[in-house]
C-alpha cells in the first residue's frame, strides 16, 4: 500500500512530500531500510532527521567528478489527521565535481524524488 499522496514542493534541492496513515518512527525505519539498499550510509541524528551520505567527500574533492558523492539531509514533520510531511535537502553542491559533479546532484535529487514517492 503506497502511503504517499502527494509531491508539495520540487525546488533546486529541496523535496517536500506529504504522506499519510504512517508514523515518523515507522517512516524512519522505511527510509533507512531503502536507502541503506541504495548504498547510503544513513545517520539517524534525533527524531525525524536523517543524514544521507554516499560516496568519499575526500576522494571527490581530490579526483572530482569521477568519484561519486552525495549528501542529503531528510526532515519530517507530522501534520494534522495523520499527516507526515517529509523534506528532503541537498547537502552537497557537486561543486567539487564541477558542472559534471553538479549535474550528477541534480540527477540523483531527481532519482531520490523518484524512489521516495513510491513508499
Amino acid at each position: 500500500m503506497a502511503l504517499f499522496v502527494k509531491n508539495l514542493q520540487t525546488v533546486d534541492g529541496l523535496i517536500s512530500n506529504l504522506y499519510k496513515g504512517i508514523s515518523a518512527e515507522e517512516m524512519t525505519k522505511k527510509i533507512i531500510d531503502l536507502m541503506e539498499q541504495q548504498g547510503y550510509n544513513v545517520t539517524n541524528d534525533q527524531y525525524g532527521n536523517l543524514i544521507l551520505e554516499k560516496g568519499s567527500r575526500i576522494k571527490r574533492l581530490l579526483l572530482g567528478a569521477f568519484v561519486t558523492y552525495f549528501k542529503f539531509s531528510v526532515t519530517m514533520a507530522p501534520g494534522v489527521d495523520g499527516e507526515l510531511t517529509v523534506n528532503i535537502f541537498q547537502q552537497s553542491s557537486g561543486m567539487s565535481g564541477g558542472l559534471i559533479g553538479m549535474n550528477q546532484i541534480k540527477t540523483e535529487l531527481a532519482r531520490l524524488n523518484f524512489l521516495f514517492s513510491n513508499i
